[in-house]
């Protein structure tokens, strides 16, 4: 059964220790494919996640600047993430977008971050990887005010209602949901995933976080993607394994893997 993991973070301090270890879980698991996103604090955790996904084929990087970090956003750090994309392993740019929830960096750099990340996606002719958290509105503006980068994008770890998922779609984005799927105070979560068409489906772990039942409260890792799978499968009432095919060749086509020799995940 093919299942990819469209995001998690590999370089992060909690897994990059042992992130070889972790892939090979994954690759036991079935798990066909996998991204991991760099873009916590300093430009190292992306060459950091780079470097793990040089050791492996079928694994693949995403780069760019979170909005929580969105302040530390600046001309360097722009060159660093073009010359840092130049490496094959690197399929997308992000994640990027607006947390206006914590506000961990303040609004007008988290815009001024994600318009350059959306511009310098386009610019690379990559997609882009998009965080919303209060903050579906601005979201859907400035993408329409600065336009989609022409390879398309996604927005990652869903929790919004249907009708923002709707228009997401109806924009061209993919839509990615998590082990939240599986958690019993989700239903919007679990409405808004049966609104999105099968091709513009998406799952993922976000791992090291939002472990999925059973799993909650544990570390999470690119193997218990296939949790969520289960979990999507029921609601959208297809079988495990033709979900999973599907979920598989949409990912292949949003970051451009198709026919990819390095596609498949081994060590």
């Amino acid at each position: 059964m093919l299942v990819p993991d469209s995001h998690c973070h590999l370089a992060d301090p909690k897994m990059r220790d042992d992130a070889d270890a972790i892939v090979a879980r994954a690759r036991d698991a079935g798990v066909s494919t996998i991204i991991s996103v760099g873009a916590i604090t300093a430009i190292e955790t992306d060459r950091l996640a780079v470097e793990i996904a040089d050791r492996h084929d079928g694994l693949f990087a995403a780069i760019g600047v979170h909005p929580h970090d969105a302040k530390d956003w600046n001309d360097t750090r722009l060159a660093q993430l073009r010359d840092l994309a130049r490496s094959p392993k690197v399929v997308a740019i992000g994640e990027t977008g607006l947390d206006f929830h914590y506000n961990q960096s303040p609004r007008d750099a988290q815009i001024a971050s994600f318009r350059a990340q959306l511009e310098l996606a386009a610019e690379l002719d990559k997609p882009i990887v998009i965080h919303c958290r209060d903050a579906e509105g601005d979201v859907i503006a400035l993408v329409a005010e600065v336009g989609m980068p022409p390879r398309g994008g996604v927005i990652h770890c869903f929790t919004g209602a249907p009708d923002f998922a709707r228009r997401l779609v109806a924009m061209g984005f993919f839509v990615s949901f998590s082990g939240i799927l599986t958690f019993k105070n989700a239903a919007q979560v679990r409405e808004s995933a049966t609104v999105v068409p099968l091709d513009r489906l998406l799952i993922e772990t976000d791992a090291p976080y939002l472990a999925p039942e059973p799993y909650r409260g544990k570390r999470n890792e690119p193997a218990f993607v296939l949790r969520t799978l289960e979990r999507l499968a029921d609601l959208r009432a297809v079988a495990p394994d033709v979900l999973g095919a599907q979920i598989d060749s949409n990912l292949k086509h949003l970051f451009a893997l198709a026919g990819n020799r390095e596609a498949g995940l081994s060590s």
